[in-house]
């Protein structure tokens, strides 16, 4: 019976703690106004916790994520669009803080990689085939060199 409780107290645990990290905004970070908290809400879903680098900051509990939050909603009151807050964000910490980067010409190279690789290395396959394809059809003096060649080396024992 004891054994039982356990088990079922270590299941309980296993399946709140993920649940913890949903509750990362502090009572104390949530603006009065319900529109602005919505819209911090909806930025600060995507932009990347710098500690955590897999979650948003709405979803991270470290201090600096807490420190972003609170900057997201003083920019808000501010005055500021989302994209000002967006931008401000960025110039201060880079586009990596964004969970979803913009498409630039700066980073078309990372993203354009992967399709040129696939593709270079397709042609080079489609050309390697032919190749290998032509060399193995001999004109029929080159087959008649090859079979003297052979019955060279393999005649008859000396």
């Amino acid at each position: 019976m004891r054994s039982a409780l356990r088990l079922f107290a270590l299941l309980l645990a296993v399946a709140v703690l993920p649940a913890a990290g949903l509750a990362a905004v502090r009572p104390s970070e949530v603006l009065p106004d319900p529109a602005l908290e919505a819209r911090a809400r909806a930025l600060s879903a995507n932009l990347r916790c710098m500690v955590c680098q897999n979650q948003s900051i709405d979803d991270s509990d470290s201090e600096l994520a807490h420190d972003l939050r609170v900057l997201v909603r003083e920019r808000l009151t501010a005055g500021d669009s989302d994209a000002q807050v967006v931008d401000y964000i960025v110039s201060r910490y880079g586009e990596f803080v964004l969970l979803k980067p913009r498409f630039s010409l700066r980073n078309a190279a990372l993203w354009g990689t992967p399709a040129v690789i696939l593709l270079v290395g397709g042609l080079y396959l489609v050309f390697a085939r032919g190749r290998r394809h032509a060399a193995a059809a001999l004109s029929a003096e080159e087959r008649a060199a090859l079979d003297r060649i052979l019955e060279r080396r393999t005649g008859p024992p000396a």
